[in-house]
């Protein structure tokens, strides 16, 4: 490992670099930061919550710690990017007819544009520190995001065990960069729940076993997007319209009435996402599901597990119009689909 010295008071033009790069919240946590989480995490892996996510099992061990995925690790640079949305994310609730998209789903994919723009402040560093080393992490690396922001000051882990901002509520979207400089490090933050249990009481499948503790397997986020095959029945109805993911435990926090909408061009809504009638989406052929959703996160899903998301909520609809745009699904070359539209038909009073 080189041994590099730290710059001559570095973080004010770090925290003025990652503002201009479109980030909101900014840290820094040491490289032993949440000592706890490694150890939390093999208890729920152990419980099984994690469902068929395996590559969290997979990888326990290099989540654990930030030495335990890089030893040469000194510091971690904590970044959120705020995707606060302009609109009620749980104003379609009564309306059956209309697929509920998560927030974070409507505009582009988050994974490249944070990517992105971390690589550009990892540029800025490299050019004030030439021998320093660096690796940046969105998301899909085995690295304990929200433990480490807590660390770093930038929120606190709430009930709905996501992070809260004071600032922005529950929509941050979260960035790592391993440095092997030595910087000074934030405080983490409090935690500043209280006695608040709203997003418990809005998890519309019980997902939270106790406050702090989610059972994915439980979860709509997990279930329309994780999990392959048929959804188990005891969670169809509860899922309503939604399609890709769930807000609701995100949006009743109290703390989003402090987050200013999102600046962040590339997070606007599609469009054809703000309010997508079900009946239009059950036509989508895998070509049609290709060019709606390229450059989104819901693309990577695939066709099946979306239109087999959609067949469910057409169900909960439960009218003779959802009965009509089931009908050609009962018949998909997807079994996963067919299954789905078969139930759903049901679900209508209608005949398959």
């Amino acid at each position: 490992m080189r041994d590099n010295k730290v710059l001559s008071d570095p973080l004010p033009a770090l925290r003025a670099e990652s503002v201009r790069q479109g980030f909101s919240a900014f840290g820094v946590a040491p490289m032993d930061a949440a000592p706890q989480a490694g150890a939390r995490l093999r208890q729920w892996l152990n419980e099984g919550m994690h469902g068929n996510m395996l590559w969290m099992e997979e990888k326990a061990d290099r989540r654990r710690s930030p030495r335990a995925l890089w030893p040469d690790v000194r510091s971690v640079i904590m970044l959120g990017m705020s995707y606060a949305p302009a609109l009620d994310p749980l104003r379609h609730a009564d309306n059956a007819d209309i697929g509920v998209l998560s927030v974070y789903a409507h505009g582009g994919d988050y994974h490249d544009i944070v990517k992105r723009r971390l690589k550009a402040v990892a540029r800025w560093i490299v050019a004030q520190a030439p021998d320093s080393e660096l690796k940046i992490f969105v998301d899909t690396a085995p690295v304990m995001e929200k433990p480490l922001a807590e660390a770093a000051g930038l929120g606190w882990q709430g009930k709905h065990t996501n992070i809260v901002s004071a600032a922005h509520g529950s929509w941050l979207f979260l960035g790592s960069i391993y440095t092997t400089l030595s910087l000074a490090v934030d405080a983490p933050h409090a935690d500043r729940c209280g006695s608040c249990s709203a997003c418990q009481t809005a998890c519309p499948t019980d997902a939270f076993p106790t406050p702090y503790r989610l059972d994915a397997r439980r979860c709509i986020s997990y279930l329309t997007i994780e999990h392959a095959g048929p959804i188990p029945h005891e969670f169809r109805r509860a899922m309503g319209n939604r399609i890709y993911g769930c807000d609701d435990c995100l949006a009743v926090c109290p703390w989003n009435k402090f987050a200013e909408r999102s600046r962040e061009m590339m997070f606007a809504p599609r469009p054809a996402l703000t309010r997508p009638r079900l009946a239009d989406l059950a036509q989508l052929d895998d070509a049609d599901f290709r060019n709606i959703f390229a450059g989104s996160p819901v693309k990577r899903i695939g066709r099946e597990r979306f239109v087999r998301n959609v067949a469910i909520a057409l169900g909960n609809q439960g009218d003779a119009a959802a009965a009509a745009a089931l009908r050609p699904l009962a018949g998909d070359a997807s079994p996963v689909v067919a299954e789905a539209a078969r139930w759903a038909l049901g679900e209508c009073g209608a005949a398959v």
